[in-house]
């Protein structure tokens, strides 16, 4: 998927699953991923696209002999990272509450952008 299409999907589903995480339906995670306006969706999906292109692959490389023993299990942990990160850079008003909202956040994304990314490749 190009670029920018894959940031106005990133910011859908912040702004979905933001939507989902100040329902009832969330249980014990009510309240514990904030994101204030569209703009700042789009704003927090452009910096997460930009730490991914930059960042992550670092990290990746430095943590390759955690991944293998992991069954690659641990990039779930980089994708938290990279959203915590990006949550840094772009302030309060993207917020989450724990590391442990953050994975679930990440696990998630991930789903939704392999769906996703299946469909337009198919198409």
């Amino acid at each position: 998927m190009r670029f920018w299409p894959r940031i106005f999907i990133n910011a859908l589903i912040f702004l979905a699953l933001a939507g989902f995480f100040q329902s009832t339906l969330a249980g014990s995670f009510q309240n514990s991923f904030y994101v204030s306006s569209v703009w700042v969706a789009l704003l927090a999906s452009f910096v997460l696209a930009l730490l991914n292109a930059v960042v992550k692959p670092i990290l990746f490389v430095l943590s390759l002999p955690i991944t293998i023993l992991t069954l690659g299990l641990f990039s779930v942990v980089l994708n938290a990272a990279m959203l915590e990160l990006t949550s840094w850079f772009v302030g309060s008003s993207f917020a989450f509450a724990s590391f442990g909202t953050t994975l679930i956040i990440a696990i998630i994304m991930s789903l939704c952008n392999a769906i996703i990314s299946d469909h337009f490749a198919r198409g």
